[in-house]
């Protein structure tokens, strides 16, 4: 993983809510190339389909401090 990411994930807490809005949005329209038609409906479906899993806990969510782990632990 790059430096950069890195450090993003390491101060992204000392963000205030409207800096991470806008740096979400960043990132998601720099990956935004020409849209298929259904995309948006495919991403509803996943998104609903993801929701009814971890309300009816056939999923178990991962705390955010815990995801900082996984990505600290992979640069050693």
């Amino acid at each position: 993983m790059s430096v950069a990411f890195k450090q993003a994930i390491e101060n992204i807490s000392e963000l205030s809510a409207d800096e991470k809005a806008l740096i979400a949005h960043c990132l998601i329209s720099s990956l935004e190339s020409k849209q298929d038609e259904g995309v948006d409906k495919a991403w509803a479906k996943l998104a609903e389909e993801r929701y009814l899993e971890l309300e009816s806990g056939a999923v178990k969510g991962v705390s955010w401090e815990d995801v900082k782990k996984v990505v600290k632990s992979q640069d050693a």
